[in-house]
């Protein structure tokens, strides 16, 4: 058995520091200045993954040449001295950040510290079903969801890189963590697919995205890589250098085309997108290590070098600097949108917090390790006066965040105002439905005609007539609803969909329980759809009126859900729209934390809009009704005068 180690024998490959700065620069620019510049620059994160199994492969398999063996303990250690000081500098300041800003940022803050110091965030998150794609709450710490599928990583392949050492060829280990790359994309795919035991939709992309062996395939790639790369520079020989450079600049130029494409939530994305990338990465790595090659040295100039040395601490700094900034800016989260200016602070304070962090506290504790930085500070506390006020101060600002941290986990709620008010109108729609739980007799068709050349006569509307069907906006407002229109029918759900409608109301109908007016607030969740409208309107039938109430809310579908509701409402005659967008938009201050939900006296706002959308229909039967009238009576009229006297 032989354990040939990955030319080049120096202790550092060329153009890894430029990759990873490639990968952080396309993570931070997708997050700080929004999808719209670069839709798949999450990417990124997978470009981390193949550095990490190439390099860590790399490091075992020197070691093992050297040695003839591996110490687990001192591979452990190295990989705590480079991974916990940063993150635990961060996971300090920000946990106390998030205490003075207060509120919904502070829901979840324990279970999120808690993933990220035992590097299982991943699992925490799926476990306690936060959707990456679809929350309405931001996670301060979710981006290390990635650094616990790498640390796993570290954790696990020492144990298991002897079972592939016993496979007597280079090519067979390469070509069995190949294998196994393409078993994690295709349990990525089946998951987003749908398949056995799959959760629909975002949750299956949430969980497919999140899980180690779902996505373990970038990691796999680097381990295989690392595997072959003797096999490989042998093959290519000393005189491939410049096609090795065509090649390695295809490679970084087709990543960063693929972060530039739109990105889907199907498998095309993933793991179609990832997974070319993680292949495209694998190249990158190659080209830059042929001798001749010139992408090394491309990729390690000055100003990428710094970024890749800075890399990780720039990668735990942007996330939860962007949502604090916005928390306390807009009291929003990053799905709300990121101003361009609120992205530029954020930029320059990432930057100079990673600095800081790899200046005095990375580079220290990786040089001189916990114990020799420990025993350098007791030195500093028995020093000259300007030499201890340094250590104390040090000291003191610790003790201060550790402070903070511990009083804003203290003080984390148990649930964010958004989930306060939703369940406070799920509690209120039981309470009702317990109170009255046969409906009213419902008028199910228009009223008598008034007698003829009468003034127009709206009839008063009441809450018994009414069937209001929506998402969790509906079902937040329903107090409000419960209280300005008594005895109204509402059907409303967290996550509900247009889709959902149709099915909803077909069942009221045949149980003979969809009353004169529909109101549907279905707008929120994302887009909508004509056909799926039309078969809402259908089921109404022709003899009840049906009002759509639009979407308010920070998401980039809003405009359009509004726009396409207007639009057939326009086309329909016993269609009608109710204006909450317009209602709500200078009112922001009655609602929750998300800038989605009403509060209390926000759902008696929504109730005042859905009872004028409804009135308005009403007065508008009335004077139809009107019209109709006199042009009967004119015409009756006229008939008597041209009878001869």
């Amino acid at each position: 058995m032989t354990f040939t180690a990955p030319r080049p024998t120096a202790a550092r490959f060329a153009g890894l520091d430029g990759l990873r700065a490639v990968a952080v620069i396309l993570v931070v620019v997708y997050h700080l200045f929004g999808p719209a510049l670069l839709p798949g620059g999450f990417l990124g994160v997978d470009v981390f993954f193949v550095i990490s199994g190439f390099l860590i492969t790399s490091l075992l398999l020197r070691e093992l040449a050297a040695t003839g063996g591996i110490r687990l303990v001192e591979f452990w250690r190295r990989r705590a001295r480079r991974l916990l000081p940063a993150l635990l500098v961060v996971l300090a300041v920000c946990t106390t950040l998030a205490g003075l800003i207060g509120g919904d940022v502070l829901r979840g803050l324990g279970w999120q510290v808690l993933g990220a110091l035992t590097f299982s965030f991943n699992w925490i998150a799926l476990a306690g079903d936060t959707g990456y794609f679809a929350a309405t709450t931001t996670e301060v710490f979710r981006n290390v969801w990635s650094l616990a599928v790498e640390e796993q990583f570290y954790l696990l392949w020492p144990l298991v890189l002897p079972l592939f050492l016993l496979l007597p060829k280079r090519s067979w280990r390469a070509s069995a963590a190949v294998a196994l790359a393409a078993l994690s994309a295709a349990g990525m795919a089946l998951v987003v697919a749908g398949g056995a035991g799959a959760p629909a939709a975002s949750d299956a992309v949430t969980r497919a995205y999140f899980g180690t062996d779902t996505h373990a395939f970038g990691i796999l790639l680097g381990v295989a890589l690392a595997f072959a790369l003797p096999a490989l520079l042998d093959r290519l020989g000393d005189d491939r250098g410049r096609l090795a450079t065509g090649a390695g600049v295809t490679a970084v130029s087709g990543v960063i085309v693929l972060a530039l494409l739109p990105a889907g939530d199907g498998v095309a994305t993933f793991p179609g997108v990832l997974l070319a990338a993680s292949a495209l990465t694998a190249v990158a790595i190659l080209s830059a290590a042929v001798p001749g090659s010139r992408l090394g040295g491309a990729l390690d100039v000055a100003p990428l070098r710094w970024v890749g040395d800075r890399s990780y601490g720039i990668y735990l700094w942007h996330w939860p600097l962007l949502v604090l900034a916005l928390a306390w800016v807009r009291g929003t989260g990053p799905e709300a949108g990121v101003p361009v200016g609120v992205g530029l602070g954020v930029l320059v304070a990432t930057l100079g917090a990673a600095e800081l962090s790899y200046r005095f506290v990375e580079t220290p504790l990786r040089r001189d390790g916990f114990r020799g930085t420990a025993s350098r500070l007791g030195t500093a506390l028995r020093g000259s006066a300007r030499v201890r006020a340094r250590a104390v101060g040090a000291v003191a600002v610790t003790a201060l965040f550790l402070g903070g941290s511990s009083v804003a986990l203290a003080a984390a709620p148990a649930e964010t105002s958004s989930e306060a008010v939703v369940s406070a109108g799920a509690a209120a729609l039981e309470a009702a439905e317990e109170s009255s739980p046969h409906p009213a007799p419902s008028r199910t068709t228009a009223p008598s005609p008034a007698p003829a050349v009468s003034a127009p006569s709206p009839t008063p509307v009441a809450g018994e007539e009414i069937t209001a069907v929506g998402d969790s906006v509906m079902l937040a407002a329903a107090p409000g609803l419960l209280e300005e229109l008594p005895g109204i029918q509402v059907d409303a759900a967290v996550s509900r969909s247009v889709w959902a409608g149709p099915g909803i109301l077909e069942s009221l109908a045949a149980q003979g329980q969809l009353r004169r007016y529909v109101v549907v607030a279905l707008g929120t969740n994302g887009p909508v759809d004509t056909a799926v409208l039309q078969r809402m309107v259908d089921v109404a039938g022709p003899d009840r009126d049906v009002i759509l109430v639009n979407a308010y809310a920070p998401r980039d579908w809003i405009p359009q859900v509004n726009a396409d509701l207007a639009a057939f409402a326009a086309e329909h005659p016993r269609v009608s729209i109710a204006d909450w967008s317009g209602a709500i938009a200078p009112r922001e201050d009655l609602l929750a934390g998300d800038r989605i939900h009403p509060g209390e006296e926000g759902g008696r706002l929504f109730a005042r809009t859905v009872e004028a959308g409804v009135t308005a229909v009403e007065h508008a039967r009335a004077a139809a009704e009107h019209d109709a009238q006199m042009r009967e009576y004119r015409r009756l009229h006229h008939a008597e005068v041209r009878i001869p006297q």
